[in-house]
C-alpha cells in the first residue's frame, strides 16, 4: 500500500505534500562577483527526444542561426512502449532499445538540417564520463562555425516499480533507476541514479558547458482538471496540464541550477552569468495558438526530419526517426502542441529606469539573482559591470514600479524551497526597495503568496506593478485559478492583504498594467476567449480574443490596446492593422505624443516602430527573451549573458 501511495503522489510531477507555512527564508546577501565571459553557450534540458522541437523552438533555432553553440541534454531514453509504428507498417514486437535509438537518429536528422546540412550527415559519437563515474552517449556535429552536441542520459520513461519513473525519482528518497541501453550506442553498460545523483550529474554538465542561456521545461504547470479519457489521450498527469516526465525533469533541472550557483558561491568563484528560461508543454493545447503561419511552418519543419519515415535510408538499422511524428502529423495532431511557444514566466524584459544624472539603469535576473547594470555615461549606449543585488534563487523575470520621487521597487518570485523527496516545494513573491533614487537597496522582503498551500502557490505568475498618481503601488499576480490576485502598497509603505479581482475570465500570464490620463489603473490580460480588462480593480467589457500578451498606452478617454489575434502575424490596434507584423510579445510606449512599439519580426529580430517608421536591429549579440522600452530606447539581454542597449532613432553606438 505504501508503494502504491508513493506512486500516486509521484504522478503529480514534483508536487509534494504541503508543509506548514513558515516565514520567508533568509535571502542570499548581495555583492557576489559575477562571471565576465562573453562566450555565448546554450544548454537545454529535455525529458524526451522532441521536447525541444515541440516546446522550445523557435527560440532554439534563432540562437543556432546566430551561431550560438548548443548542448542539448535528454534525460530519458524516450523508449516508451518500444513501438515505432504507423498505419501501414507490418506489426513487429516492441523493441525499446531500437525505438530509443530511432528517436536519437531523428534528433540527429533534425539538428543536421537546423545547421544547414543534409539530414543524413554523419555525427561523431562518443562516450563522456559524468559526475560519479556514470557514462552517457554524446553526439557532436560542427558546420560553418556552428556546433551542436546531443547528450543522452537514457533514464527510463517507465519502470517495473513505478509507471512514471522520473516523477517517482523526484519524490522518492530511496528509489534508484537503471538506465536503458539504446541500440548501437557506444555506451555498453547501464548505470543507476538516485535523486541526488541525477541533480549532481546535471550540475556537472552545467559546469562542463558553463552556459550563458539555459532552457528547461515547466516545473510548475497549471492545474488542469480533465476527464480521465481526455487526460490519458493527451498524456497529461492527473490534475496538471503537462506530462509528468516534463515536470519532474524541469524540477531536477532547476534544482541543478540552484546547486550550481550555490557551489560557485561556496567555493568563492564568481556567480555564473546565465539567463534561464522555462517553456510550457502540453499547456499549448488548452489556450489560443500564438504562432503565425510563417513561424509555424518553420517550427513544424524541424519535426519532419525528426519524425522521419520508414522508407528513408539513413543507415541506422534501428530506424530513421520517430515515425508517429513525421510528415504532416505535427500540424494535423489535434493536440496542437507545435502551434504555440509559451514561456512559463513571461516578462517585459529588463526593468529600465533613468537615474538623476540621466544614465539608464537596467535590472534583470542573471544567475538566478537580481542584477543591476548602469550606462557608463548618459547616452553612451554602453553598460558598466553588473552589480549583484542578491535575492536568489529567482524565476527569470522581474516586475518593477517607480515611486513618485524616483525610487525603484523590484518584485520577483523566489524558489523559497525546491526540495523534492517529500520536502517543501514553495514559491514566494519578494520585494527589493530603494530608499533613495539611484541609491543602494534595502534588504529583500517577502510578500508571501496569494495562494494557500505550496502546491497551489507554485502556479503563480510574474508580478506586475504600476504606481498610481496618488502614490499607491498596485501589484498583480496571476493565481492558481488562472485569475488575478492583487496587493496595494500605500504611501507609508504598508501593503494590503492579498485579494482576488472579480471576474470569471481565465487568463494567461503576461499581464499588462498602466495608468490612463484620468489616473485610473488598467489591467489587461489575454484570456481564454477574450482580452480581460479591469479598471481600478473592477472588470469591464472584455476585448476581442488575442493570441498572447497585449500592450497598451494611455489614450483618449482610456487606453489604446495593441494585440495579435490567435495564429496571426498582424498587430492590431482596437481592430485596425498597424503594419508591425511579427510574433511574440509587444511593448508599447509614448514619446512626445507618438506611439513607440517594440517586438520581434517573423525572423525573430528585434524591431521598433516610432510613428510611421520601423527600425530593425541587425547587429550585435542575439537577443534572448523580451526587450524593454525606455522612451525610444530598447534594451534586453543577449545570448552572452550581457545586456544590450539600442537607440535606433539616434546616431548612437549599436547595440550594447
Amino acid at each position: 500500500m505504501l508503494a502504491a501511495a508513493v506512486a500516486v503522489a509521484a504522478l503529480a510531477g514534483c508536487s509534494v505534500p504541503a508543509p506548514r507555512r513558515t516565514g520567508p527564508t533568509a535571502d542570499p546577501a548581495p555583492g557576489m562577483a559575477i562571471a565576465g565571459s562573453r562566450r555565448a553557450q546554450l544548454v537545454q534540458f529535455a525529458a524526451h527526444p522532441d521536447d525541444d522541437l515541440y516546446f522550445m523552438n523557435p527560440d532554439t533555432q534563432r540562437m543556432l542561426d546566430a551561431g550560438v553553440p548548443l548542448a542539448s541534454v535528454y534525460v530519458t531514453a524516450g523508449e516508451h512502449t518500444g513501438r515505432n509504428w504507423i498505419k501501414g507498417m507490418p506489426e513487429t514486437a516492441p523493441d525499446k532499445a531500437a525505438y530509443s535509438a530511432a528517436r536519437h537518429q531523428g534528433l540527429r536528422q533534425a539538428y543536421a538540417e537546423a545547421v544547414g546540412l543534409h539530414r543524413f550527415t554523419p555525427w561523431q559519437k562518443d562516450v563522456i564520463t559524468l559526475r560519479g563515474g556514470r557514462r552517457a552517449e554524446i553526439n557532436t556535429l560542427t558546420h560553418g562555425g556552428r556546433r551542436v552536441e546531443l547528450v543522452f542520459l537514457n533514464l527510463p520513461m517507465h519502470s517495473s516499480r513505478r509507471y512514471m519513473a522520473l516523477p517517482a525519482l523526484w519524490h522518492d528518497r530511496a528509489l534508484e533507476l537503471r538506465t536503458h541501453l539504446s541500440a548501437g550506442s557506444p555506451v555498453d553498460r547501464s548505470d543507476t541514479y538516485d535523486h541526488d545523483q541525477l541533480i549532481d550529474v546535471l550540475v556537472g554538465l552545467l559546469e562542463r558547458y558553463r552556459p550563458t542561456v539555459v532552457q528547461t521545461l515547466d516545473p510548475d504547470p497549471d492545474i488542469q482538471l480533465s476527464d480521465e479519457a481526455t487526460r490519458k489521450r493527451d498524456s497529461e498527469q492527473p490534475g496538471y496540464s503537462d506530462h509528468g516526465d516534463h515536470t519532474a525533469v524541469a524540477c531536477f533541472s532547476w534544482a541543478a541550477l540552484i546547486r550550481w550557483v550555490a557551489e560557485s558561491a561556496r567555493d568563492g568563484a564568481a556567480i555564473p552569468a546565465f539567463t534561464a528560461h522555462a517553456f510550457r508543454g502540453y499547456y499549448n493545447r488548452h489556450w489560443p495558438k500564438n504562432l503565425p503561419p510563417q513561424v509555424l511552418r518553420e517550427k513544424a519543419a524541424h519535426l519532419v526530419p525528426y519524425g522521419g519515415d520508414p522508407s528513408w535510408q539513413c543507415g541506422d538499422p534501428s530506424g530513421c526517426g520517430d515515425y508517429g511524428v513525421g510528415g504532416e502529423r505535427p500540424l494535423t495532431n489535434k493536440k496542437g502542441w507545435v502551434r504555440s511557444t509559451h514561456h512559463r514566466w513571461p516578462g517585459a524584459g529588463p526593468a529600465l529606469v533613468a537615474e538623476p544624472d540621466g544614465r539608464l539603469v537596467a535590472h534583470a535576473v542573471l544567475g538566478l539573482r537580481a542584477v543591476r547594470w548602469r550606462e557608463t555615461e548618459k547616452g553612451s549606449g554602453l553598460w558598466g559591470d553588473p552589480e549583484d543585488l542578491g535575492g536568489g534563487p529567482l524565476v527569470p523575470e522581474l516586475g518593477s514600479a517607480v515611486l513618485p520621487d524616483g525610487r525603484v521597487l523590484l518584485l520577483g518570485v523566489r524558489f523559497a524551497a525546491l526540495g523534492g523527496r517529500g520536502g517543501p516545494n514553495r514559491r514566494e513573491v519578494v520585494l527589493l526597495e530603494q530608499p533613495s533614487p539611484g541609491g543602494p537597496f534595502l534588504a529583500w522582503r517577502g510578500l508571501g503568496n496569494p495562494e494557500r498551500g505550496d502546491d497551489r502557490g507554485r502556479r503563480i505568475g510574474v508580478p506586475v506593478a504600476v504606481t498610481a498618481p496618488d502614490g499607491r503601488v498596485h501589484l498583480f499576480v496571476r493565481n492558481a485559478d488562472k485569475g488575478v490576485s492583487t496587493r496595494v502598497r500605500d504611501t507609508s509603505g504598508a501593503w494590503s492583504p492579498w485579494q482576488s479581482l472579480d471576474g470569471e475570465a481565465e487568463v494567461q500570464d503576461g499581464l499588462t498594467a498602466l495608468v490612463d490620463g484620468a489616473g485610473r489603473v488598467h489591467l489587461l490580460a489575454a484570456a481564454r476567449d477574450s482580452v480581460a480588462h479591469w479598471i481600478d480593480g473592477a472588470p469591464t467589457e472584455p476585448l476581442p480574443l488575442a493570441g498572447g500578451p497585449v500592450a497598451a498606452v494611455p489614450g483618449t478617454g482610456g487606453v489604446e490596446v495593441y494585440y495579435r489575434e490567435p495564429a496571426a502575424a498582424a498587430l492590431l490596434r482596437t481592430g485596425q492593422d498597424v503594419s508591425f507584423d511579427g510574433y511574440g510579445a509587444v511593448t508599447a510606449g509614448l514619446v512626445d505624443g507618438e506611439t513607440v512599439l517594440l517586438g520581434r519580426d517573423l525572423r525573430g529580430r528585434v524591431r521598433l516602430r516610432r510613428g510611421a517608421r520601423t527600425h530593425t536591429r541587425t547587429q550585435g549579440v542575439a537577443a534572448v527573451g523580451n526587450a524593454a522600452l525606455h522612451g525610444a530606447a530598447a534594451a534586453g539581454l543577449g545570448a552572452d549573458g550581457h545586456p544590450w542597449l539600442w537607440r535606433p532613432t539616434e546616431r548612437a553606438r549599436l547595440p550594447r
